[in-house]
């Protein structure tokens, strides 16, 4: 195995070859470099994209600084090669290192990959096999760091169960901690675990298995999946004794103080900022979203929290944008005031604020208001759907007339781009639907101008729908591929022609890659493999896109990819992630499901508490951490119908929207 050294010398030959050198040289501003020898354990975090976009992952900063916060573990990080650094490093054998000390993954004992999102399965395995660790689970022996996983995609795992030793469910902050402490104590009364000569004493089961004990933490090793004759799962079961048949997600009762000495990068990236999460969960149940109802219950911070936080974050980056983060910023109990005394502290600075997730409603005109010196680009807004119909649907309703005055303000307020983000491939949705998102576009656009003339901009973005696992929306299927090209050259039709309108529309190919991957079973993970091997990589990217190679993985394994998207769900359907739980009941999500079947809506859940299963399964958390963290009411009716007309959501944009 190659040391620091000769990767570093290695590295000098190659650097001048590649675009943006800075990604793959560390020594960032802010970055940690601990003694290797002064620790008992060594963990490299993977962000499995490019640098560019990993540096900026919130959950990585959060797990970098709780580790490197221990004095006997320490944190390094690591991220995939760009194609063109990734042949080099092949080309002259150097494998994946860790940004920090330069030392190769395979040296490290605990490998945590952070997965938000499915199409970085592929690149996963490569990374993997770019640090010379075998792929597959199964292959790996005591020489070999255990491989971890975490992130939203890992509410359903089993795509990944060949590959991943360990999936972390749900939140990560305290669960890393106990992972750890398992890998030290199993260190100790097991001397050698990592010596090749010792592998007759020792099996790697057992410390999977210890791990397995970790609430939250599924070990795929130890269960099996059975399946009925038409494909479909029959059952789940564990296969050994002492693991929980359901996986439930983990939460951490209390936000801990967010981390605040980000890493200052070498190159450009997508966020150069400074980013505090306010408040983590939301109670507003759209159907389509999976972070809202995987992340539930909410729990804040408070203003002097985030404050500190904030003005300790921008001492020790010299960053020039702070971002408010959650999933409905004006859902945080006191967001007026935290951006009244965020304007206080900082004034006659060039602080640069934005705020996710705005409700449109008198709060978000006032938020508008205090924020208009320090506004960062465009203003975003997320209608989602845009009949009064399909916004019922999907537990989004929002009146056109509150969408209209509300952007008539915003163009008054003195932005000149607003930004749209729809959904087509609703459940149900027909093409007089679909236009009727480019007859709001219109309508916005002709507002604008009635305010400030032909600077008036406006940019539709228009995604696929793709029904995600633990949620509502689990039991529908995917738009076809000739109803997706019918829907999208219709708003092309509609849109085209008003070059101040931009229409950005996402690849149906792209919708297929990430709903065989969000909703597969066990059976996908090889055709995952085969993929890779045909040379899928960075799905996600223009140029890493092989929509064949996938094809013909599906081909060589026999499975069709048309059962993963374009098949409706029985009723009764046990689910390839049955063993898996937010700890949103699978009755209350059906029930949530019927309930758009007949247009019906539920309020704000902070209103009125649905009984979704939360509650009960983290009430002895909420006993031990009382106060004003927790969001939740007292449950007092299953479901009401709702007449009244809620307010739009909508968000302020992020740099690279």
């Amino acid at each position: 195995m190659l040391t620091p050294e000769q990767i570093e010398q290695k590295l000098d030959r190659i650097l001048l070859k590649v675009q943006k050198p800075g990604r793959y040289v560390g020594g960032e501003l802010n970055s940690i470099q601990k003694d290797w020898n002064s620790v008992q354990t060594r963990v490299a975090l993977v962000f499995p994209d490019i640098y560019d976009i990993g540096v900026s992952n919130v959950g990585l900063k959060i797990l970098y600084d709780q580790i490197n916060q221990r004095e006997d573990a320490l944190a390094e990080r690591a991220y995939a090669p760009w194609l063109d650094m990734e042949a080099l490093m092949r080309e002259h054998g150097i494998p994946l290192y860790a940004l920090e000390s330069k030392r190769p993954l395979a040296c490290f004992d605990l490998i945590g990959f952070t997965l938000p999102y499915e199409t970085l399965y592929t690149n996963t395995l490569n990374v993997l096999d770019l640090a010379g660790i075998p792929v597959r689970s199964a292959e790996r022996d005591n020489s070999h760091p255990i491989i971890i996983a975490g992130g939203h995609s890992c509410m359903n795992p089993e795509p990944m169960h060949a590959f991943i030793d360990a999936f972390v469910i749900g939140e990560g902050e305290e669960v890393i901690h106990e992972i750890i402490n398992t890998i030290q104590t199993f260190k100790r009364s097991n001397v050698g675990r990592f010596e090749r000569s010792n592998l007759q004493t020792f099996k790697r089961e057992d410390v999977l298995r210890d791990l397995a004990k970790i609430p939250g933490v599924y070990v795929p090793l130890f269960y099996e999946t059975s399946y009925l004759e038409d494909g479909t799962v029959s059952h789940i079961e564990p296969t050994v004794p002492d693991v929980p048949k359901i996986v439930t997600k983990r939460i951490v009762a209390k936000l801990p103080p967010p981390p605040t000495k980000f890493i200052v990068p070498n190159v450009d990236i997508v966020h150069n900022r400074v980013s505090v999460e306010i408040m983590r969960g939301c109670t507003r149940g759209c159907r389509f979203c999976h972070a809202g109802m995987i992340t539930r219950p909410v729990r804040e911070r408070s203003v002097d929290e985030i404050l500190s936080a904030a003005e300790e974050a921008l001492r020790s980056t010299g960053f020039e944008e702070l971002a408010l983060l959650s999933l409905s910023s004006s859902d945080y109990s006191h967001v007026l005031e935290l951006v009244t005394k965020v304007g206080e502290k900082f004034g006659g600075t060039h602080l640069k604020v934005s705020l996710p997730s705005l409700r449109i409603e008198s709060v978000s005109i006032d938020l508008m208001e205090r924020l208009k010196d320090r506004r960062s680009g465009g203003f975003t807004l997320a209608p989602e759907a845009a009949t009064e119909r399909m916004r019922r649907i999907i537990n989004k309703f929002i009146p056109d007339e509150d969408i209209i005055n509300t952007t008539r303000e915003i163009y008054r307020r003195g932005w000149t781009t607003i930004k749209l983000y729809f959904m087509i491939g609703h459940p149900s949705e027909t093409l007089e639907d679909v236009k009727a998102i480019a007859d709001l576009c219109k309508r916005v656009i002709a507002e604008g101008r009635k305010v400030i003339g032909w600077k008036a901009k406006l940019h539709a973005g228009v995604s696929t729908f793709v029904p995600k696992s633990q949620t509502p929306f689990q039991w529908v299927s995917c738009d076809t591929p000739e109803q997706i090209k019918a829907k999208q050259d219709l708003l092309k039709r509609e849109l085209y022609r008003d070059k101040n309108i931009k229409l950005s529309l996402t690849h149906a190919e792209d919708s297929f890659l990430e709903a065989w991957l969000s909703r597969g079973d066990r059976r996908m993970a090889e055709v995952v493999y085969s993929a890779w091997k045909k040379g899928s990589k960075f799905d996600a990217w223009q140029e890493g896109k092989k929509y064949e190679a996938w094809m013909e993985a599906f081909a060589e394994h026999g499975l069709d990819p048309l059962f993963y998207t374009h098949r409706q769900r029985r009723t009764d359907e046990v689910f390839p992630w049955e063993h898996i739980t937010a700890a949103v009941r699978k009755n209350f999500l059906f029930q949530d499901f019927r309930m758009s079947l007949e247009g019906e809506i539920r309020v704000d859940c902070r209103l009125n508490c649905f009984a979704c299963g939360i509650l009960p399964t983290f009430a002895g958390l909420r006993r031990e951490t009382p106060g004003e963290g927790w969001k939740c009411p007292e449950v007092k009716s299953p479901a009401i119908k709702v007449t009244s007309e809620p307010a739009i959501t909508h968000r302020l944009p992020l740099v690279g929207d």
